[in-house]
């Protein structure tokens, strides 16, 4: 049986009781707390018949696995993987999907906050490979401030023939970002017509050569001055506006 997972944080254990109340077996509260935020919380829970439960900010602690969980924790039956199968189905019922790729960013920080963007960017799935990635962490998801319950995560074997195979099979344009004599200004780049796969890079390392060798075109961010790079959940950020403000004209 699959390991009961733990949500936290308001913004978190919000979004999914919105959309996804059945997965919640046991909401944790602060004991003691009394307040509007929390009130919104179990009154997202009451038509559901949800368990909740009074905790020391100790056991809320435990449960969470750190100190920052805003006095609410939710226990939530699994969620099954998503894998290659499904990010097909995903591009069979829509071909012009918007996509993510994240090559080897590891910290759960930065993950949970490029599929905090990603959600409000329209993405319709974050992909990452399943070794030397970040996973759907609950300190990921808290960070994705409910975004993680809205867009895909999908964790593929192999990213690179991940990309190769939606390339040949679904025409997905894939679109790496980098500074190289090819790149061009992310704004210079046409991203509308097909589906697209933005690719993202880690932060000390960027794109591994062999996942640049499936991009069909690399683009840059401008920068002023002697800045050369950003934070990779910013960038990410960017370049997803661009997408988006394209393809929503």
């Amino acid at each position: 049986m699959a390991k009961t997972e733990y949500f936290y944080g308001v913004h978190s254990v919000e979004s999914l009781l919105e959309l996804e109340p059945e997965r919640v077996l046991t909401l944790f509260t602060l004991k003691g707390r009394d307040d509007q935020r929390l009130k919104n919380v179990l009154a997202l829970a009451d038509p559901f018949g949800i368990s909740v439960q009074q905790a020391s900010r100790e056991k809320l602690e435990k449960l969470a696995g750190q100190p920052f969980h805003q006095g609410v924790v939710a226990a939530v039956r699994p969620h099954p993987t998503l894998n290659e199968q499904d990010l097909q189905d995903l591009l069979n019922q829509n071909p012009q999907a918007l996509l993510l790729a994240l090559d080897q960013v590891t910290d759960p920080h930065n993950l949970g906050a490029c599929i905090r963007t990603a959600a409000a960017m329209g993405v319709e799935a974050v992909i990452v490979s399943r070794d030397r990635s970040a996973s759907l962490t609950p300190t990921a998801r808290k960070i994705a401030a409910g975004g993680a319950e809205k867009v895909k995560f999908i964790q593929v074997t192999n990213l690179a023939r991940t990309l190769g195979n939606i390339k040949d099979e679904f025409n997905v344009r894939v679109v790496g970002t980098m500074l190289d004599e090819k790149a061009l200004p992310v704004q210079e780049f046409d991203f509308t017509g097909t589906g697209i796969c933005i690719v993202m890079g880690a932060e000390d390392t960027g794109l591994r050569p062999i996942t640049q060798s499936q991009c069909d075109q690399t683009v840059f961010i401008p920068m002023a001055g002697n800045l050369q790079s950003l934070n990779v959940s910013v960038a990410t950020g960017m370049a997803l506006y661009e997408a988006c403000r394209q393809r929503n004209v």
